[in-house]
């Protein structure tokens, strides 16, 4: 495939630089990025005029459903350019000063994926532009809870969620991952409700609803990221705590007891932790994604809380993006492998380092056979690692491709060069690349000249152009083995040939080996077979993970018993990954589609922007 066309500025520099130790919360410049790349999803350029650090401003109005204030931004003008381009959608402007004078500005046309380029006229010596704005209700970036649809029944909620691009629409802003800016913040909220920010925060509510922000280390726009509710803290560790509703945070603690130990088990593998703290949110059932990695406060689901941490692997992900994504980002969404594909490799190296090497091929099997699954439904042009999103919507390309095929890639990466030499290079990259973007062309140059070019049998076995470059999944796949999993498929053929399901020894199994287990069985089963599998294990109360597969399976063989519980399912949680295979599985027959449509117009207006966007799609929701 093609690679998009870059130009790159001080590569020299950055690969011949040493490695040094570096503090733990060391503040970083910005945007001082070794790569700066076309950016198919922004209106920005950053070549010309950077925003280096952004000031906010701003008053949730819950009852209007608005965000209202200003955004100052501190400019560096590269080339005594005229104009600073940045990216708006949907934002109602009221004034823009440059340097405290009213400044000219305008905007482009409309464009459905990206929003409109907002062009502020600017002098050579400019260096702070203010616009004063506000968000309209139907701000794709955020989510406005009733009462009624929090844990406490009690108060209001605000969140947002910012990646890919949809910081644009709640900020003013050069909306692109190649761009890194330090911010602060004033957020002026209801008095008793709880304000946090991407950024050092409160463990308290105060008094007035008045909080100041400060983010010291430059970080992209996709990690701005801002909650207001009514909130609890929990201390996990010196430099861990969790954030949860009231009714929630007992259980939040319980679940997430182990974050110390997955921060300690992360730096031995990669480096210092660089961000200060690493709390976690947990949000209201509503938000669309397992995790979001914002900086120093990750924002969970609460589809986590399990009960017997059977699916904090999750936090082990999130936690892992403050190497891989937060501290080396990728440049644009067409190299998004480069963050998720680390961070799903690198989860897996956390989960080892608790549990075993046995729980982590689980974890690696299950990956493996969603990445067959996924591609088995995508075109040839849709699986190379480096993607071509231009004109598509990133958030359409979060798949196993980035995941699964990138984490498999540096796995086979590992046995290739051994795991020593690999975990020397990588923990190298994030030093050397700290704070910066990169994209798929510099990195695979960079491994070549720091790694593989060092012995000739690892540069032809390593396979790079086959792996990021062309499609499916190369021959080069490494090898997963699990005995648990052996074990399982046992299991699984035994129920099929008659033993009953009270005679299966699930005592001690973990929530991979329960997925396996019914992924293992034929895609069609008789009626009594379901029926002693739900009577005997309670299938449709079971963890999330194991209710989604479950739940399909219900639907594919028309089990009616279960259909209560989906239409539970659907309407009391918002995660996106957990709606897709539902609603699909659904949609595959009439009667099914009827159900689907009618569940879906009561559960549509409680899921984020980013679900229903997804969703729609799958039920043919007409267009507004």
């Amino acid at each position: 495939m093609k690679h998009t066309f870059t130009f790159v500025l001080l590569v020299v520099a950055a690969f011949g630089c040493t490695h040094t130790a570096v503090p733990p919360v060391a503040v970083s410049p910005a945007v001082t990025s070794p790569v700066l790349v076309k950016d198919p999803h922004s209106f920005a350029r950053p070549a010309e005029v950077v925003v280096e650090h952004l000031d906010l401003d701003l008053t949730p109005d819950f009852a209007q459903k608005k965000l209202s204030g200003s955004a100052t931004l501190q400019i560096l003008n590269r080339t005594g350019a005229g104009e600073l381009h940045l990216d708006s959608r949907g934002l109602v402007l009221g004034s823009v000063t440059a340097d405290g004078e009213p400044a000219k500005f305008s905007l482009g046309p409309v464009d459905p994926i990206m929003g409109q380029d907002l062009r502020v006229a600017i002098g050579p010596s400019t260096r702070s532009v203010k616009i004063v704005y506000s968000t309209r209700p139907d701000a794709e970036a955020l989510q406005w809870l009733s009462p009624e649809q929090t844990a406490s029944k009690k108060f209001p909620f605000l969140f947002t969620q910012s990646e890919s691009i949809l910081a644009r629409t709640w900020v003013p802003c050069q909306d692109t991952p190649s761009v890194r800016m330090t911010y602060s913040a004033t957020i002026h909220a209801p008095a008793g409700l709880l304000a946090l920010m991407s950024a050092e925060n409160p463990t308290e509510a105060s008094a007035d609803g008045v909080y100041r922000f400060r983010m010291p280390q430059a970080i992209p726009s996709y990690l701005l990221a801002l909650a207001v509710g009514e909130m609890r803290f929990r201390k996990l560790g010196p430099n861990s705590g969790v954030y949860a509703e009231t009714p929630v945070i007992d259980r939040a603690a319980a679940e997430l007891v182990d974050v110390p130990k997955m921060i300690s088990a992360a730096e031995k593998l990669y480096g210092p932790y660089r961000w200060g703290r690493y709390d976690v949110l947990i949000l209201p059932p509503s938000f669309p994604f397992g995790g979001m990695e914002n900086p120093r406060l990750t924002f969970a689901t609460p589809t986590i809380l399990a009960g017997d941490r059977s699916l904090v692997s999750l936090i082990a992900h999130e936690l892992a993006h403050s190497w891989s994504g937060n501290l080396v980002t990728n440049a644009t969404w067409n190299d998004m492998w480069l963050n998720e594909g680390f961070t799903r490799y690198f989860e897996r190296r956390i989960m080892e380092s608790l549990n075993g090497r046995e729980y982590a091929e689980m974890l690696a099997g299950l990956g493996l056979e969603d990445l067959h699954d996924e591609i088995a439904a995508m075109t040839p042009d849709q699986t190379p690692l480096l993607q071509n999103l231009g004109g598509k919507n990133p958030d359409d390309a979060v798949n196993a491709i980035a995941y699964e095929k990138g984490a498999f890639f540096l796995r086979h990466l590992e046995e290739v060069v051994g795991r020593e030499n690999w975990d020397r290079f990588v923990r190298d990259y994030f030093a050397r690349f700290a704070f910066h973007s990169m994209d798929t062309k510099t990195f695979v140059d960079y491994l070549q000249a720091n790694l593989l070019s060092k012995n000739p049998e690892w540069e032809k076995a390593a396979a790079v152009q086959e792996w990021v470059y062309g499609p499916g999944i190369p021959s080069s796949l490494p090898l997963i083995r699990s005995d648990a999993f052996t074990r399982v498929e046992q299991q699984a053929r035994g129920f099929v040939s008659g033993t009953p399901a009270s005679q299966i020894d699930t005592a001690k199994w973990s929530t991979h080996e329960w997925i396996h287990f019914l992924q293992s069985l034929p895609k069609k089963l008789s009626r009594s077979q379901m029926d002693d599998l739900e009577h005997t294990f309670h299938l449709s109360t079971r963890n999330t993970e194991i209710r989604v597969e479950w739940l399909v399976a219900s639907i594919a063989n028309g089990y009616e018993p279960v259909y209560p519980a989906i239409e539970r399912f659907l309407t009391e949680q918002g995660r996106r990954k957990y709606l897709k295979p539902v609603y699909a599985k659904l949609m595959e027959t009439p009667a099914g589609r009827t159900r689907a449509l009618d569940i879906y117009r009561k559960a549509r207006p409680t899921y984020h922007s980013v679900s229903r966007d997804t969703i729609d799609k799958i039920v043919g929701w007409p267009a507004s």
